[in-house]
């Protein structure tokens, strides 16, 4: 696989970028406003945050990182210019503007595993091509940079179009927790994806 030539953290329509504390901290609370925001990314109680809140979280996901080691966290900002899916207007003149958030956690070095948790925030901007392109930059940066040997994804089941593209992406189905979440007036399965990284060798051959 020729990977000598391909950007780390660079595509076409994103970046993966450190977190701006102040600046991103203001975006990130307006997402959190949203329920919909919190509960498509986890079965945790979704409830609106102030500046303030997120950028204490900020602060201590940036202490974890540097003295855990276990936890690589990358804001997804949308490149100067790019135009995304869809999209028939001029591009958007805002450059680096925060979209989402991508994460490794829970990272076991001896074992070569970590979960991954993508979020876009914006309404707006969902479906025009950042998720996929974030994860596969992410993809590449866990399996060629860290030569981790698998990742996990754990995704609601009503979450329908993160299980697609993680699918398209190269994860299976390898867990299934019946019926762990209450939302939306019933109960839903909780979905763990995995992916081995000589599937995502073999998907990505040039």
């Amino acid at each position: 696989m020729n990977t000598i030539d391909k950007s780390l953290l660079d595509g076409q329509l994103i970046c993966l970028a450190p977190i701006e504390v102040e600046k991103d901290a203001e975006v990130e609370a307006k997402w959190t406003h949203d329920p919909d925001y919190g509960r498509l990314l986890s079965a945790e109680l979704a409830r609106p945050l102030s500046p303030a809140h997120i950028k204490k979280k900020y602060e201590k996901i940036e202490k974890k990182m540097e003295e855990s080691g276990d936890r690589f966290y990358f804001a997804v900002r949308r490149v100067e210019g790019a135009v995304a899916d869809g999209e028939n207007t001029e591009p958007d003149v805002s450059a680096r503007r925060l979209v989402g958030f991508i994460e490794l956690t829970w990272v076991s070095w001896n074992h070569g595993a970590a979960y991954l948790m993508l979020g876009i925030g914006d309404p707006d901007d969902r479906g025009k091509g950042y998720g996929s392109e974030a994860l596969a930059l992410m993809l590449n940066y866990a399996f060629e940079e860290l030569n981790l040997s698998r990742l996990t994804a754990v995704i609601p089941e009503y979450n329908r179009v993160a299980s697609q593209m993680f699918e398209q992406a190269g994860f299976v189905e390898e867990v299934r927790r019946r019926q762990a979440i209450h939302r939306y007036r019933r109960r839903w399965d909780v979905i763990h994806m995995g992916i081995l990284k000589t599937e995502w060798e073999e998907k990505n051959i040039e």
